[in-house]
């Protein structure tokens, strides 16, 4: 009789039975673990032995061994949080994180508890940096996957290129001066008599150093459907070449950047003509001789269709703005081509119905947001929202090939393959979904399940263990 085969049979139910509970637990304990994916034991029998029986030989079993124990990688349930940088993937793909310590040590994980550090390094609660790709200011991906690294809070500035002046002029106003432009002097304040025009309106612009700086234009009626503007800005600001020393010096065009005259369709009131004299960079500004120093600019002279200011508050790095007046100069039709919205002379009150200037200062990061496409944008105090990163992602063709590493942390090995990476929502990885957090798979009922069959299990296979050994004992007996 081969009673102590059955005595290692019942032992190794115990012990697969064991680690199967061991599983269970280890997945009951993390039932609220963020990410986290569930684990499966399956069992297979052990070679059976060959024995001789009166048929013939058969085989009598030896009992059980662990056959594989497999992650379930089904998507948990999303938990809303207050937190934007609070990820959660949709579909099959994991994050991917860096070691801080060595570079070469890359994981893959689908816990999205992410935040910025001190050092602007976008990681998890470990401290384990977080891959994906730097964004232009278009948005693109540049280079490769890097470390989601926020090296500036700051957001640059920008300098005015354009401004926009759409305003209403009465055509009931009555001329005001016989030529605006002379009526300007850089050495009284005001620098124009209020007496001298019929309207005026103040644009603010930037320079390149984010320093803001105001351009007023005054508007006159001149002959029919004419009307006088020109374009000014403070004098002691007025640092193209020469014009501080002119100023010193008493001229009185300092501040002057160029002249114009809007013609508007008598009929309709819409501009149909526009023409424009720069005021360019030189040592005279005295206005009396303006017609050494100034330029009529015609339609080959246009920038984009529209006559263009060069201020230099700066010293030595002049602007060029583009000035719209809500209608722009079509080479193709040689006119103008008024906008939906355009300056016009009406029989009602001159008014400003739209102004704005291209440009901003700078301005220090208050928030950052992450899209639906991994898009990690940064929302600035100067009103600026700028692409920073893009989120990577990635995935396995055979993830049930993944080490675990804890920590929500897996590692790629020989048998999952390489991992396949890519932007959010492409390539089956999945989208993803800020301000929530994956929550574990574990399913409760079936844990508790397992663990009553489980435990009967166990408890059959141990009393394989007291009956065999009753019977050893009855064996031993025999012989008193």
């Amino acid at each position: 009789m081969s009673l102590s085969s059955s005595l290692f049979s019942g032992i190794s139910g115990l012990n697969t039975l064991g680690n199967a509970m061991t599983v269970i637990g280890d997945n009951i304990a993390n039932v609220n673990t963020v990410g986290f994916k569930s684990s499966r034991v399956t069992f297979q029998d052990v070679l059976s032995q060959t024995v001789s029986t009166v048929a013939g030989t058969a085989q009598v079993g030896r009992g059980t061994s662990l056959a594989d124990i497999t992650s379930s990688f089904a998507q948990g349930s999303f938990e809303s949080t207050d937190s934007t940088t609070d990820l959660a993937v949709g579909g099959s793909g994991f994050f991917m994180v860096r070691d801080p310590g060595n570079v070469n040590n890359e994981y893959y994980t689908r816990a999205g508890e992410f935040r910025f550090d001190k050092d602007g390094n976008f990681i998890n609660p470990a401290g384990y940096i977080v891959r994906g790709w730097a964004l232009d200011q278009s948005g693109q991906d540049t280079g490769s996957i890097t470390d989601v690294t926020l090296s500036s809070f700051t957001s640059p500035p920008s300098p005015t290129d354009r401004m926009t002046v759409v305003t209403n002029l009465d055509s009931g106003s009555q001329n005001s001066s016989a030529t605006l432009y002379t009526e300007w002097d850089a050495q009284t304040t005001p620098n124009i008599p209020d007496t001298s025009y019929e309207y005026q309106t103040t644009v603010k612009v930037y320079d390149s150093l984010g320093q803001t700086h105001d351009i007023t234009l005054y508007y006159d009626p001149g002959s029919g459907s004419t009307w006088e503007f020109i374009a000014t800005c403070n004098p002691s600001e007025d640092n193209r070449t020469g014009a501080q020393a002119a100023l010193a010096g008493g001229d009185d065009g300092v501040g002057m950047l160029g002249r114009g005259e809007i013609v508007f369709n008598a009929s309709s009131g819409v501009i149909s003509d526009i023409n424009f004299w720069d005021f360019t960079h030189g040592t005279d500004y005295d206005l009396a001789t303006a017609g050494n120093w100034t330029q009529r600019m015609e339609a080959t002279d246009l920038t984009n269709g529209y006559f263009t200011l060069a201020p230099d508050f700066l010293g030595g790095s002049p602007l060029a703005v583009e000035l719209d007046f809500g209608a722009v100069y079509s080479s193709g039709a040689s006119s103008w081509l008024n906008d939906s919205l355009s300056t016009t002379q009406f029989a009602s009150s001159s008014t400003t119905i739209f102004q704005s200037a291209t440009g901003y200062g700078a301005g220090d990061l208050q928030s950052v947001t992450v899209g639906t496409d991994g898009v990690i944008t940064g929302q600035y105090s100067n009103g600026e929202v700028i692409p920073l990163y893009r989120v990577a992602l990635a995935k396995f063709q055979n993830i049930q090939g993944l080490y675990k590493e804890g920590g929500n942390l897996f590692r790629e090995t020989r048998i999952s393959g390489v991992p396949v990476t890519g932007r959010p929502g492409t390539n089956g990885l999945g989208s993803i979904s800020p301000n929530s957090l994956e929550q574990s798979n574990v399913d409760i009922a079936t844990e508790f399940v397992k663990m009553i069959t489980t435990q009967r299990g166990f408890q059959a296979n141990s009393k394989i263990i007291t009956v065999t050994d009753q019977m050893l004992a009855e064996l031993i007996n025999l012989k008193r």
